[in-house]
């Protein structure tokens, strides 16, 4: 019989998990046993099953769901995809917005299902130049589109909270490929994310 799972791991995996935050918590100095903290290993366990769900998904199976035959866009922007992923560095959150963009050929993909690789990606320990590039490889390779653009823009909690404490600092990454390696396409891109220009 197989094991039920809580966002992709077994359960005796993310009570295993739970086991080495109640260790780290005892470290810090904390009393475990305190009203506030008795279930907070399990609760962190399951958070970071969850956060980190995008290992048990295969982003090519999420795309290739909803490939449709192309009606008709010289390019498809979808921009401003909400997302919440973790620095693999620190453990700590990093999160903002990501747009993307593709010149079709033989297919279209269903909008939801950018969104959702964006998902698979940033639900994984990441960086963001990591994330963006392989948003971008993954629509790429799945579509065979004529070019396929990403850009990401995320605030890090491990530059905000810890080391440099830089409260207001905003990262930019940019990945692309095919015809938008020529300027004239990344210009139009931003265009039609308004107030962003190349």
């Amino acid at each position: 019989m197989q094991e039920k799972k809580i966002d992709g791991l077994d359960v005796s995996t993310v009570e295993e998990i739970a086991e080495h935050y109640k260790a780290i918590l005892k470290l810090i100095g904390e009393d475990v046993e305190r009203e506030g903290l008795v279930k907070t290993p399990m609760r962190a366990a399951k958070a970071l099953a969850y956060l980190t769900s995008g290992y048990s998904k295969s982003p090519e199976s999420v795309l290739k769901s909803a490939v449709f035959s192309f009606a008709g866009s010289k390019m498809v922007v979808v921009k401003n995809i909400e997302f919440y992923s973790l620095c693999e560095h620190h453990i700590l959150p990093f999160f903002g917005h990501i747009s993307i963009g593709y010149i079709p050929t033989k297919g279209m993909l269903g909008l939801s299902k950018i969104a959702r690789v964006v998902e698979v990606f940033a639900r994984r320990l990441q960086v963001q130049e990591r994330l963006t590039k392989e948003v971008c490889q993954a629509i790429s390779e799945t579509l065979s589109a004529e070019g396929v653009i990403v850009f990401c823009e995320a605030d890090h909690m491990c530059m905000r909270m810890r080391g440099v404490q830089k409260e207001d600092s905003e990262t930019s990454t940019i990945e692309y490929c095919g015809v938008f390696d020529n300027v004239e396409y990344r210009q139009e891109f931003f265009n039609l994310l308004s107030g962003h220009k190349f």
